[in-house]
């Protein structure tokens, strides 16, 4: 998982470099502009990546794999979410089975 780590860490620097760039010069300048925008693009990949795992095979799901990580990035920093937050979450969760992990968030 290193290598994914260490390309996302570049992905997420460059993209954080992006911030208050010109969107007409840049489309992840104009996705941090308008968080709406950044969700919708998300939705839309992730529904293309489950149509990649179902019906199109690995290569294709690498690439739209690849597209829907760059989009959440992307959203993250145009919510003013940090990874460090997402990161927490995730490890409130671990060695937390995820049937019991679900059921405690109804209550």
């Amino acid at each position: 998982m290193s290598r994914l780590s260490d390309v996302l860490d570049r992905l997420a620097a460059t993209i954080e470099a992006r911030k208050g760039g010109d969107p007409s010069m840049s489309y992840t300048a104009k996705l941090l502009n308008d968080p709406a925008l950044a969700a919708k693009k998300l939705g839309e990949e992730a529904v293309e990546t489950v149509i990649a795992a179902v019906a199109q095979g690995p290569e294709a799901l690498a690439a739209e794999s690849a597209d829907l990580l760059y989009h959440w990035l992307a959203l993250m920093a145009a919510s003013g979410v940090s990874l460090d937050a997402v990161a927490e979450k995730l490890e409130a969760r671990e060695g937390t089975s995820g049937i019991a992990e679900k059921a405690s968030r109804k209550s």
